[in-house]
């Protein structure tokens, strides 16, 4: 069976915890290496039970442990012991990573999803695009027949101007007039400046 470990200062004549931090608030540097000893391995349990990330453990344990050579001045025996004062640092630090590193993780899915939305209104494309169809639509329809017969096989067929004259049995320099007064009877009814 398994002794408890215990990490107070004991009946062994060694000071105490809180007269080891005592000293260390003073700068006494072997001090802190009594107090790191004693406290390292629990402190790094409980950073590591919290975090669960063994590198993440060991980097925020060697910050609490800075953080109490730092702090040890402000250690008051009267309000708890010195293995709670380090303990709680510890947890308090621990906790605070996993803060950051969930509030980082956060931004980074606000970021993934403001990359995933579109850059335009599909819907509004969609009615501007059918509006502007309807616009053209009625503008060809106010054309003669001719105009817009010329019009519709040289821009919506592609053919050529020779082409648009012999599928219509017409002569060339008609097929371009009709083509050019089409097109601007079309750009006054879009509202097309020139």
């Amino acid at each position: 069976m398994r002794e408890p470990v215990r990490i107070e200062g004991g009946a062994t004549g060694a000071p105490s915890l809180e007269e080891m931090l005592a000293r260390v608030a003073q700068g006494d540097q072997d001090a802190f290496a009594s107090v790191y000893d004693t406290v390292a391995g629990p402190v790094l349990g409980l950073v590591r039970s919290v975090l669960r990330d063994p590198a993440q453990s060991e980097e925020v344990a060697q910050e609490v442990l800075v953080e109490v050579w730092r702090l040890a001045a402000h250690f008051d025996p009267a309000r708890g012991g010195a293995t709670s004062w380090v303990m709680t640092l510890a947890h308090r630090r621990a906790v605070d990573r996993v803060r950051s590193s969930q509030a980082a993780s956060d931004r980074d899915a606000r970021a993934a999803q403001l990359d995933r939305t579109p850059a335009y209104d599909e819907v509004v494309e969609q009615v501007e695009a059918r509006l502007e169809r309807e616009q053209v639509r009625r503008c060809l329809g106010s054309l003669t027949e001719l105009q817009r017969q010329s019009v519709t096989l040289a821009y919506y067929r592609g053919l050529t101007y020779r082409e648009v004259a012999e599928l219509l049995t017409q002569p060339l320099g008609t097929v371009k007039t009709r083509l050019r007064d089409g097109l601007i009877r079309l750009r006054d009814c879009l509202g097309v400046s020139a």
